[in-house]
C-alpha cells in the first residue's frame, strides 16, 4: 500500500533567470579610443605593480574599468586580458563570479535592499516592494534620470541592524518604508544623507575607482566602529558569566 501522492516540487539553481547570461549590452563600448586605453593604461600600470604576480590584479582591475563605464564592458573585459595576459573567457569566468561587477549601465546611486531571511523578515520585502512602485523600476534596473540603480542584494553582513539597505556598498541601517523613500528622494534630489556607519557617499564611478585601490578623499569624522546592536551577545555573555566549554582532552593541541 503506498502513501499520498506528493506533488514534485521544483528548485531553481544558478543565477536569478533576470541575470543575463554574459557581459553583452546594445551600445556597450567594444574597445576603448587611444586616449582612454592610455589613461587607463597608467592606472592599471600602478594596480599591478603592488602584486607579484600580474594576475593578482584582476580584482582591481575590473573595478577601474567599471570605474570607467559603470558596468563591465566588453573594452573593459579586453582592456583587463591584455593588461594581464588572460583571454577574454578567463577574465570574464572572475567577473561573472562575483555580483558586485555590475552586466548593465549603473546610475549615479545604487540602491541595495537586502532581501535574505533576516532582512526580509524585520521589513526587507517591503522595503524593497515600496521602492519599486515608487521609483517605477523593477530589479536591477535604473531611473530614467540615471541617478539611481535598484537592485535586491544578498546579505550584507549587517543582520544587527537589520533591515539594511546599502547605498554605493555604505551602510543605511534599521530602515522601513518610509525612510528608505526619503533616503532615495534625497539621492535623486542632490542631497544624499550620511550614512549610519562609514564615510560620506560619492558617486558610484568614484566608490569603483576607490575599490580599485586608489586613494579615498572623503573625510572620516568617526562614523565607523561597532554599535551598541552588534555588541549587545557579547554584554549579555559577560553579565551572565557565559563562557565556551573546554575543547575535550586531547583536542586542540
Amino acid at each position: 500500500m503506498t502513501g499520498p501522492q506528493r506533488e514534485p516540487v521544483f528548485l531553481h539553481l544558478g543565477p536569478p533567470p533576470e541575470e543575463p547570461g554574459q557581459f553583452v549590452v546594445e551600445g556597450a563600448p567594444q574597445s576603448y579610443p587611444p586616449d582612454v586605453k592610455a589613461r587607463l593604461e597608467v592606472d592599471a600600470k600602478e594596480i599591478i605593480g603592488r602584486y607579484p604576480n600580474r594576475r593578482s590584479a584582476i580584482l582591481p582591475l575590473l573595478h577601474l574599468v567599471q570605474s570607467e563605464d559603470s558596468y563591465l564592458t566588453p573594452a573593459g573585459l579586453e582592456f583587463c586580458g591584455e593588461q594581464l595576459g588572460l583571454t577574454g573567457a578567463e577574465v570574464a569566468a572572475v567577473a561573472s563570479f562575483y555580483s558586485m561587477f555590475r552586466r548593465g549601465p549603473t546610475g549615479e546611486y545604487l540602491v541595495g535592499v537586502c532581501t535574505n531571511t533576516l532582512c526580509a523578515i524585520m521589513g526587507g520585502d517591503a522595503i524593497f516592494e515600496t521602492l519599486v512602485n515608487h521609483l517605477g523600476v523593477r530589479n536591477d534596473q535604473t531611473t530614467p534620470d540615471g541617478k539611481i540603480t535598484l537592485q535586491h542584494v544578498e546579505c550584507n553582513a549587517a543582520c544587527d541592524y537589520a533591515p539594511v539597505v546599502m547605498v554605493n556598498w555604505e551602510f543605511f541601517d534599521n530602515q522601513t518604508p518610509e525612510s528608505a523613500r526619503r533616503l532615495v528622494d534625497a539621492l535623486r534630489a542632490g542631497n544624499p544623507p550620511r550614512p549610519t556607519r562609514g564615510a560620506p557617499l560619492c558617486p558610484f564611478r568614484q566608490t569603483e575607482r576607490i575599490l580599485a585601490g586608489f586613494p579615498d578623499q572623503r573625510p572620516d569624522d568617526g562614523q565607523g566602529g561597532v554599535g551598541e546592536a552588534t555588541l549587545a551577545g557579547l554584554r549579555v555573555a559577560k553579565e551572565n558569566d557565559m563562557q565556551a566549554p573546554p575543547p575535550p582532552a586531547g583536542e586542540g593541541r
